[in-house]
């Protein structure tokens, strides 16, 4: 195996969705072609898998080292691939970041062990532990998912620098902490630490008014289908360039109400309806617990591609 490209914890990282057949088992020829078409958008420094967007939570690790080796196959050799890391045991965690190192991954993204959310925010010590476990038993950059802190996942902000501080191999945290108080004070923290930690943001739903708070990019399972207006709005933010921003910033508007409107858990559900409408995905399954959407819905989808100006043949491609 070759080795894995170089990660730069910055700009626009999309993650993936993973398609689902009929039965319910992953589609790997569709999987193959949603990696070619994102991996293909131009400007983008890495992608995501094993995350929220390919439903990592009804997925097993044998299916998950499947996702993996089917993207090494697919865009290895031309993106990082950022693996993530989705267990509620620090034992099964570990195991997943030293697979992913030996499967060819840039880097990997922690998500909170979920046993957290009963308390665990009174108890800093399990956070860091968690972290730690898996940093033992990997040397790849590690990105921390930062949750809101109203959930019982979120870690409050002095426990956040101390996992960064205690854990070298931590660059950037993906933040989802949905208050903008709390996001500026972390951008301006972890950036003034004497290690820099960066900042990608996955607040989609309100992505501009977070990147020109100084984000050093974004992860985000919307760019499973606007990649490419992503990469233009952080191109524009990073040049300065505020009417530009405005402006691909409300193309970008309808599709983030159509996937994030409440209620939220259907994100990933409606993105795969919106690859149906705009003809690079055949089906859209979703995994229990998420169902299918009502037929209303799936159309409000539909109309919200439309607005945003996006089609087949243009929504991969860089926007004009």
């Amino acid at each position: 195996m070759t080795a894995p490209l170089p990660f730069q914890p910055r700009g626009v990282i999309p993650a993936c969705l993973l398609p689902f057949d009929r039965d319910l088992a992953i589609d790997e020829p569709a999987f193959r072609a949603h990696l070619n078409d994102v991996g293909a958008v131009d400007g983008i420094t890495a992608i995501t898998i094993n995350a929220h967007a390919t439903e990592v939570a009804t997925c097993s690790i044998e299916e998950q080292e499947r996702v993996m080796a089917i993207t090494m196959e697919e865009v290895g050799d031309r993106l990082p691939v950022v693996h993530g890391v989705y267990a509620d045991g620090s034992h099964q965690a570990a195991r997943i970041a030293r697979r992913a190192q030996r499967d060819g991954a840039g880097a990997l993204l922690v998500f909170p062990s979920n046993t957290l959310g009963m308390g665990g925010q009174l108890r800093p010590e399990m956070a860091l532990a968690h972290l730690k476990a898996i940093a033992d038993a990997s040397d790849l950059p590690i990105i921390i998912f930062q949750y809101p802190l109203a959930g019982g996942l979120g870690y409050p902000v002095d426990t956040l620098l101390r996992m960064c501080d205690a854990v070298p191999t931590v660059v950037a945290i993906k933040d989802w902490c949905n208050d903008a108080k709390q996001h500026e004070q972390q951008l301006r923290e972890l950036h003034a630490l004497s290690r820099r930690v960066n900042v990608l943001s996955t607040h989609s739903s309100w992505l501009l008014s977070s990147l020109v708070l100084g984000c050093d990019g974004l992860l985000s399972g919307a760019g499973s289908v606007i990649a490419a207006l992503q990469v233009a709005l952080f191109n524009a933010v990073q040049a300065g360039d505020l009417a530009e921003a405005r402006r691909i910033a409300d193309r970008i508007y309808p599709t983030t109400r159509a996937f994030y409107d409440p209620p939220f858990l259907d994100m990933h559900n409606r993105m795969k309806h919106a690859l149906v409408h705009l003809g690079r995905l055949r089906e859209a399954h979703v995994r229990p617990p998420l169902m299918k959407l009502p037929d209303a819905e799936i159309r409000r989808i539909g109309h919200a591609m439309d607005a945003a100006g996006l089609t087949g043949e243009t929504v991969y491609s860089k926007v004009a």
